[in-house]
């Protein structure tokens, strides 16, 4: 018995976690599959077709334009008290007509209204699929919950792309479209069958704030002024993520400098490498760094995606690159595990919860304001260029120009329903001593 008790068991690790959270963990999984084949093929399927990379990328960027607006108006909802399975399902339902539009698009405006198809899809799913992981924690930190579902991210994200390296050597890779469609229609029935998690854990957190003895009520706008250096940083991060998926690809199979130009089926298995490596670190790191300030956590996701940066530029200057870009896969992957799971949990630390669905619309749009931006000046760069020395040299210096903000970066909310019961056990006149203010994991809870 004891040896059987001693023995790793993956069903009874998985089960440690709240059904709500486990729910939202298989939708993202899903989700990601068929995301994962549709981001980072798109651009080889289109240039394959002999689409330049500024019209590669100004569809991207037209599809992150129009993500903007829907995002807001997602966040504005959500904050108004609708449910998180409804922009879920408006989701699936807009990926799927952008699916079927793309698998047989020839021309660029059948590719830019499947784009703009996808940009408003991504707008609604990003602030519900986020804001719903602490509502689904229960009694769990919320950064152990954000680290497994950004490890379920980055698992479907690669499985998709095995998926597309496999139908790029089978040369079918407008079937990745297929797939999308196949997990969309899949996570409609799921949420369909179980909801997301809503209420109590979240709309009860505002009303459970100690306030400090004469705090008078602020107007609207200040709560957003401590989030500012957790967006500035997610612009230049996500700016990279976003490169990775416009820029690279078309970057490898052009060439740089010296170092010779790659096929689309090899370009696309170093793609599928980052991802493995991605989805090895994911959870391991987020989990580690979940125990940790969200400060430090970012702090080591630049320093990783500024070295990955410059890799990639000095690939260009070889003709044996190709190994530097291979040398690069292992930072980039580890910066952005340490990225996506500690931003999101910034964002839910500097935030009070009555205004989150908003946060996470404002977070959300990094995404988008770098998938507008980076995709048409990468186009633009490597079209000029045609290398990326300068892109990847550009990208790495911004990340070095941001870090000074982490320094302003402090927990000032709970994240879930658990901590703020916890901070009201403490007597109230103790509270009012020491100014204490909940922290989105108990780890991190520090006077103020």
């Amino acid at each position: 018995l004891s040896v059987r008790a001693a023995t790793p068991d993956p069903l009874r690790w998985w089960n440690q976690f709240p059904t709500p959270l486990r729910n939202v963990t298989r939708l993202r999984f899903l989700a990601s599959i068929g995301a994962g084949g549709v981001m980072f093929m798109t651009p080889l399927i289109f240039h394959a077709i002999d689409f330049s990379a500024r019209e590669v990328g100004s569809g991207l960027a037209v599809s992150a334009l129009i993500g903007t607006v829907v995002r807001l108006l997602s966040g504005a909802l959500l904050d108004r008290g609708i449910r998180c399975s409804w922009p879920i399902r408006g989701t699936t339902l807009l990926a799927i007509a952008a699916d079927l539009i793309l698998l047989q698009a020839d021309n660029y405006n059948s590719y830019l209204i499947g784009q703009l198809l996808l940009g408003c899809a991504a707008g609604l799913y990003w602030p519900a699929i986020e804001l719903a992981v602490p509502l689904s924690c229960g009694n769990l930190p919320s950064g152990r919950g954000y680290a497994l579902v950004r490890s379920a991210d980055a698992l479907g994200i690669g499985i998709g792309t095995l998926i597309g390296t496999v139908a790029a050597t089978l040369g079918t890779l407008r079937t990745v479209y297929s797939v999308e469609a196949v997990c969309m229609g899949t996570v409609l029935v799921l949420i369909s069958l179980h909801p997301l998690q809503d209420g109590p854990p979240y709309r009860n957190l505002s009303s459970n704030r100690p306030e400090s003895v004469g705090q008078r009520p602020t107007s609207r706008l200040p709560w957003l002024l401590p989030l500012l250096p957790v967006l500035v940083i997610s612009v230049v991060a996500t700016g990279i993520l976003a490169l990775q998926q416009s820029a690279l690809p078309l970057d490898l199979v052009r060439g740089g400098l010296m170092r010779p130009a790659l096929s689309e089926s090899h370009s696309s298995a170093l793609i599928a490498l980052q991802l493995t490596l991605l989805v090895s670190l994911q959870w391991p790191v987020g989990r580690w760094l979940s125990e940790r300030s969200v400060a430090f956590g970012l702090g080591l996701s630049l320093a990783g995606f500024s070295v990955g940066c410059g890799l990639i530029a000095l690939s260009s200057l070889f003709e044996s690159g190709t190994a530097l870009v291979l040398a690069a896969l292992l930072p980039m992957a580890f910066a952005q595990a340490a990225f996506l799971p500690t931003a999101t949990e910034a964002v839910i630390e500097e935030t009070p919860p009555e205004h989150r669905g908003l946060a996470m619309a404002l977070f959300s749009q990094c995404f988008a304001i770098s998938a507008i931006v980076a995709p048409l000046a990468g186009g633009a760069l490597l079209d000029l260029q045609n290398n990326g020395l300068l892109l990847w040299l550009l990208m790495g210096g911004a990340c070095l120009i941001v870090l000074p903000t982490l320094r302003t970066l402090k927990p000032r909310y709970r994240a879930t329903a658990m901590e703020a019961t916890e901070l009201l056990k403490v007597p109230e006149a103790a509270a009012r001593a020491d100014g204490v203010v909940g922290s989105g994991s108990r780890e991190r809870m520090t006077p103020q």
